[in-house]
C-alpha cells in the first residue's frame, strides 16, 4: 500500500513544468520599439511654455534700470536675457534627466520626457543640460567682466547649483517641497534685481516690487505643474509642496500667487498710470484660476500652466511700458 500511494503522489517539479508548458513555445512579449527623439522632441523637452518665466524678470528689471539711467544698456540687457533663458532651458533638460533616471517620469500626465520615455540616452540629455548651463555661465562671465562686479560670479554659481539640485543630486530640494521657495528667489528676486543692478548699479523700489511679482507668477506656474502631477509624484515619493499640502490648499495658494502681482500693479499704478493696463492681463490669469478650481482631468492644468506663462510675460511687458513710458 505504501508503494501504491507513492506512485499516485505527483512530483511537484513535474507539475510546475507541466503548468508552464515548454518555455521555448511561450510567445515572447512584444514591445513596440521606442522612436528615437527627433528635433520636435528635443524642442518639446526644452518646455518652451516655461520660457516666459525667464524673459519676464529681465524685462521688468530692465524697465526698473531705465528709471535710473533713462536709457537702455541693450548689450547687458541682452546678456541677462541669455543667462535667464539658458538657465531655464538647462534646468528643464536637467529635470528630464534626473527625474528620468529616478523613474519619477515612468507614468506622466503631461508630455512624455526624453529620458523617462526612453527616447534619448540619459547621458545625452545630461550633456545638453550642461551645454545650456555653460552658455549661461559664459554670458554671466561676460556681464561680470563688463561691469567689474566680481561678486556676481558667486551668484551665478549659486543659480546653476540651484538649477541642478532642484531634481538632481542625492537629496534634491524639489523632492522636499522647496521648489517654490527657490523659484521665487532665483526666478523672481535674483533674476529681476540682478538685471537691474548690472545695468544701473542701483536697486530702486520699483525693481523690488517687480521682482516679487515675477517670483509669485513663476511659483504659480510651478504649482500648476505640480498639481497636475500630484498623484504620480506621490506614488514616486516626490514630496512636492502640492503633495505635502494637498489639492485644496494648493488651489488657494495658486490663487494667491496669481493675484498678488495685480495688487502690486494697482499700487504702482498710483505713481505710473500706465501700470493700470496690467489689469488687462487678468483676462488670462482669471481663466487659469478657474481651471485650477474646476478641472476634472489633470491634463486641463496644462492649459492653466500656459495661461500663467502668458500672464507672466504680458504683465512684464505692461510694467516695462509703465516704467519707461
Amino acid at each position: 500500500m505504501a508503494r501504491t500511494s507513492g506512485k499516485k503522489r505527483s512530483h511537484p517539479s513535474k507539475n510546475r513544468r507541466g503548468s508552464r508548458g515548454n518555455p521555448q513555445k511561450v510567445a515572447p512579449v512584444v514591445r513596440e520599439p521606442v522612436r528615437p527623439a527627433g528635433p520636435r522632441d528635443w524642442i518639446g523637452a526644452a518646455r518652451l511654455r516655461t520660457l516666459p518665466l525667464a524673459v519676464a524678470p529681465v524685462v521688468i528689471g530692465t524697465g526698473a534700470a531705465m528709471l535710473v539711467l533713462d536709457s537702455l544698456r541693450w548689450v547687458i540687457a541682452l546678456l541677462c536675457l541669455v543667462v535667464a533663458v539658458a538657465l531655464q532651458i538647462g534646468v528643464n533638460y536637467a529635470n528630464d534627466y534626473s527625474d528620468g533616471i529616478r523613474g519619477t517620469d515612468d507614468v506622466r500626465v503631461g508630455p512624455a520626457r526624453l529620458t523617462g520615455a526612453g527616447k534619448a540616452k540619459p547621458r545625452t540629455v545630461l550633456t545638453v543640460a550642461l551645454v545650456f548651463f555653460g552658455i549661461a555661465a559664459v554670458a554671466g562671465l561676460a556681464i561680470t567682466i563688463r561691469t567689474e562686479q566680481w561678486w556676481l560670479l558667486a551668484v551665478g554659481a549659486a543659480a546653476i547649483a540651484a538649477a541642478w539640485f532642484y531634481t538632481g543630486g542625492k537629496r534634491p530640494y524639489g523632492y522636499a517641497g522647496l521648489g517654490e521657495l527657490f523659484v521665487f528667489v532665483f526666478f523672481g528676486l535674483v533674476a529681476t534685481l540682478g538685471t537691474t543692478w548690472v545695468q544701473a548699479l542701483a536697486l530702486p523700489q520699483e525693481a523690488w516690487f517687480g521682482a516679487i511679482a515675477a517670483g509669485f507668477l513663476a511659483c504659480a506656474v510651478l504649482l500648476a505643474n505640480n498639481l497636475r502631477d500630484l498623484d504620480q509624484d506621490r506614488a514616486a515619493g516626490k514630496r512636492t509642496l502640492s503633495v505635502r499640502i494637498g489639492r485644496t490648499a494648493t488651489r488657494w495658494l495658486f490663487t494667491i500667487f496669481v493675484l498678488i502681482p495685480f495688487v502690486i500693479a494697482v499700487f504702482l499704478a498710483l505713481f505710473y498710470p500706465i501700470a493700470w493696463l496690467t489689469l488687462l492681463v487678468l483676462l488670462a490669469a482669471l481663466p487659469a484660476i478657474l481651471i485650477v478650481w474646476t478641472y476634472r482631468d489633470p491634463r486641463e492644468l496644462i492649459v492653466a500652466l500656459g495661461l500663467c506663462s502668458l500672464t507672466s510675460i504680458a504683465y512684464a511687458g505692461f510694467l516695462f511700458w509703465a516704467f519707461v513710458g
